[in-house]
């Protein structure tokens, strides 16, 4: 189940929000509007051999 980031365009709040199904209508927390954009986000990887949290160094040196 992919978690999302979402903007609200009414008060600028950043939130995520775990969506169950495409069906699923997703409002902002704080101020409850409908009018939000879906953030491109990045993926989280884990590989084997980094010695970084972030990943940032995996791969051939």
């Amino acid at each position: 189940m992919p978690i999302f980031e979402y903007e609200c365009r009414k008060c600028g709040n950043l939130f995520e929000e775990l969506v169950m199904s495409s069906s699923q209508e997703v409002t902002c927390p704080s101020c409850g509007s409908a009018d939000i954009d879906k953030l491109i986000s990045a993926i989280a990887k884990k590989c084997r051999g980094c010695s970084s949290s972030g990943g940032a160094s995996c791969g051939p040196t």
